[in-house]
């Protein structure tokens, strides 16, 4: 019955894509010139920007806060969660993730082993301050990998008085026994400002509303229905420090990011029953685990002349990946290692990052943007096993914008993108598959195609990107949108070279070194109403790829004893339509209402079928009571079914997840404590999520969770 209902609410409100309101800690905002302040922002103007733009400020990173970053954003139409149990996460936006969505911190894109979908983003949770998402095409600012959308973490402004200060905080879950915390000690001096945090939480096995899994038609069982071994560690350390001085600016950070997780024994193919027994410890991490630290060190330099800006944002990452597992193999011939003989997988990424950009007010009608980025790569490999070879890459791209503003109601603004890509893939021999092969009677030529794990390659991309948008805002209360845009993007190092079995994903992926580049346009438009205790929006959009690159199950039998079928990756043209709403109103004094929802559709033109993946239609209904100091709200979230899937993917059901929460500020000693007590899922209800790929071994998501948070800030002026 209810999931009835949520078809029909879909069908009147899914027409045209929406945009999200939460109080007033997210809001719709058209440029990046915004007025801060300490919990919100204002919109000084909306005629600077046509993308679509959602700005995540203090509060609203309180209210939604998990330890991870993009479960948060979950709360914003338009953004989902891809998720593999274990805390990994990460972003997808209108129907697009993995090297589609650019994530970037301190001016500087994130780069990690991110194409690997059981790959999270190594990111402090708790060091978050402000968010913006773009949605849409934003391979124009941001080069090709940025052709789905953006999440930009940014720092919060600096305090205004010269002061000393800081902040402790404790997180505590009930589904996984987390226990976390961080604290944060600073300084604001005249024209310095520096910052030092350091954050851990440890959190145990994962608690599920289940005690039987089913794996390939094997009964697993769950014992205390807690996944074993999905415990971990993820520790931060980072500091930051700006210095401001007439018309010169500059930041310096340094982070480093250290995660180790375990994985369920059954994603590494079926699990003996003694590896998911209950061994009296929901907190030891054993074999199969991953284990990750990234270093980042960042630094902007700007300066303004009369009417110029002017950035140059550096930046140098090391991504160090291991994935330890018990080693296995199915080639007789092969040896365990001498040395780590448990080291399945390793991944070593430098990265090297620049930017300039320029900025101009040229008069009262016209704005110009220029920029130039050059991104160098190397990524090295190790480990007895084998899916991704070492690579070099090289990228660049300069792009112009210029934007018209013939009234204060009306702007337009186009802009021209250029990006030229090369990678440098080396070959790959396994010699122990050749053997195997021959033991097992295949013919000499098979033997010769697949020995080679991976063919050199090496490569050279070039393609342009473009935008048109109109903004119209006719009065105080509404403003209308549209934007066309074409995007490109490189294909990854996976998509060309992979070649084995990726665990985390449970089959055996493998690239395709002929593919040309991913070429697409998208269009969107967006309408907004807001007055004083109503806002209303509804975005819709459309987007048209002719060669979308999407991991397709061949019908081949991998030569990789136990592996199953390949899945290789293929361009196809496809689709991705769909539309965002919400809706808020101030009920009474005190007492709000807000709605939000979203549907995205996707299509394989080629296969006439749905992307594999495609995120379920959703959207929840919000009653939030403040006052003071004091906050409660009751949410409930409803998924529809997802029957739209493609070949060989199987179907989720519907389900409605109540959750609860609150918050108060208490005031003590002249600084205002903050307690956070939320309670997701409510009814304990078991269901699964479509973006999750634990649901391939039908593993539900976790069940009733209580969490509470307490942040104590302190400050003390100086002279």
């Amino acid at each position: 019955m209810h999931i009835r209902i949520i078809r029909v609410m879909l069908l009147l409100v899914f027409v045209l894509p929406l945009y999200s309101q939460e109080s007033d800690s997210i809001k719709q905002v058209e440029l990046e010139s915004i007025t801060i302040t300490a919990t919100s922002y204002k919109t000084s103007s909306k005629l600077n920007s046509v993308l679509s733009i959602e700005i995540a400020e203090k509060d609203f990173l309180r209210n939604h806060f998990t330890g991870n970053l993009i479960q948060a954003l979950e709360h914003i139409p338009g953004v989902r969660s891809m998720d593999i149990g274990s805390g990994f996460s990460k972003p997808m936006i209108r129907g697009m993730g993995f090297n589609r969505i650019s994530v970037t911190e301190n001016g500087i894109k994130q780069e990690g082993q991110q194409w690997g979908s059981d790959h999270g983003l190594e990111i402090d949770a708790f060091n978050i301050e402000r968010v913006t998402v773009r949605k849409g095409p934003s391979s124009l600012l941001y080069g090709s990998d940025a052709m789905g959308g953006v999440v930009e973490i940014t720092q919060g402004p600096p305090p205004f008085d010269n002061q000393f200060f800081g902040e402790a905080m404790v997180l505590g879950k009930s589904v996984n026994e987390t226990f976390g915390g961080s604290i944060l000690l600073g300084l604001k001096k005249n024209a310095w400002y520096t910052k030092f945090r350091y954050s851990e939480q440890r959190f145990g096995d994962y608690r599920i509303p289940t005690d039987t899994i089913v794996y390939l038609t094997q009964k697993v069982p769950i014992y205390n229905r807690k996944l074993k071994n999905t415990a971990g560690i993820d520790r931060n350390i980072s500091s930051y420090t700006e210095y401001r001085s007439g018309k010169y600016y500059s930041n310096y950070s340094i982070s480093n990011a250290y995660q180790k997780i375990g994985f369920f024994p059954g994603a590494h193919g079926i699990p003996d029953i003694y590896r998911v027994q209950d061994d009296g410890d929901d907190r030891n991490i054993e074999l199969p685990y991953s284990k990750v630290n990234h270093l980042k060190i960042t630094s902007r330099q700007q300066y303004i002349w009369d009417k110029l800006i002017g950035y140059w944002d550096v930046g140098y990452q090391k991504n160090h990946r291991e994935e330890w597992s018990k080693f296995h193999t199915h080639y007789g011939t092969q040896a365990p290692p001498d040395k780590n003989p448990d080291q399945e997988l390793v991944f070593t990424l430098d990265t090297y990052s620049s930017s300039i950009k320029l900025k101009t007010i040229a008069s009262a009608t016209w704005e110009y943007n220029v920029g130039l980025d050059i991104q160098y790569q190397q990524n090295r490999i190790s480990g007895y096993s084998f899916l991704l070879p070492k690579y070099n890459r090289f990228t660049s791209g300069v792009f112009g914008l210029a934007t018209w503003r013939p009234s204060q109601q009306l702007s337009f603004s186009g802009g021209i993108r250029y990006d030229h890509g090369n990678i440098d893939i080396s070959a790959y021999n396994d010699p122990y598959l050749e053997t195997y092969l021959q033991e097992m009677g295949y013919e000499d030529e098979l033997i010769k195609q697949y020995k080679w794990r991976s063919y050199p390659v090496n490569r050279n991309f070039g393609d342009f990107s473009g935008s048109l948008g109109i903004i119209w805002n006719p009065n105080i209360y509404h403003f209308v949108k549209a934007n066309i845009g074409h995007s490109f993007r490189l294909p990854g190092a996976n998509e060309l070279a992979a070649n084995g079995v990726h665990h985390g994903t449970f089959r055996h992926e493998q690239g395709n070194p002929s593919l040309n580049s991913e070429r697409g346009w998208q269009l969107d438009a967006s309408y907004l109403y807001e007055n004083k205790s109503i806002s209303f929006s509804i975005t819709p959009f459309f987007s048209w790829f002719s060669n979308y690159i999407f991991l397709k199950p061949t019908g081949e039998w991998s030569v990789l004893p136990h592996a199953g079928q390949i899945y290789r990756y293929t361009g196809a043209e496809a689709i991705f339509a769909g539309t965002e709403i919400s809706f808020s109103i101030d009920l009474v004094p005190h007492l709000n209402y807000s709605f939000t929802g979203e549907y995205v559709y996707t299509y394989n033109l080629d296969e006439n079928t749905p992307l594999s993946f495609s995120p379920p239609a959703s959207m929840r209904n919000t009653i939030t009571w403040k006052k003071n100091q004091f906050q409660i709200h009751a949410e409930l979230y409803s998924i529809a079914s997802q029957n739209r899937v493609s070949k060989n993917e199987s179907t989720t059901s519907g389900t409605n997840l109540i959750n609860l929460g609150g918050n108060i500020n208490i005031p003590i000693y002249n600084t205002m404590i903050d307690i956070s007590l939320s309670l997701r899922n409510l009814l304990n209800t078991k269901y699964y999520n479509h973006l999750s790929f634990y649901r391939k071994v039908e593993i539900p998501e976790p069940g009733r969770n209580f969490q509470l948070s307490i942040k104590i800030p302190f400050k003390s002026k100086l002279k």
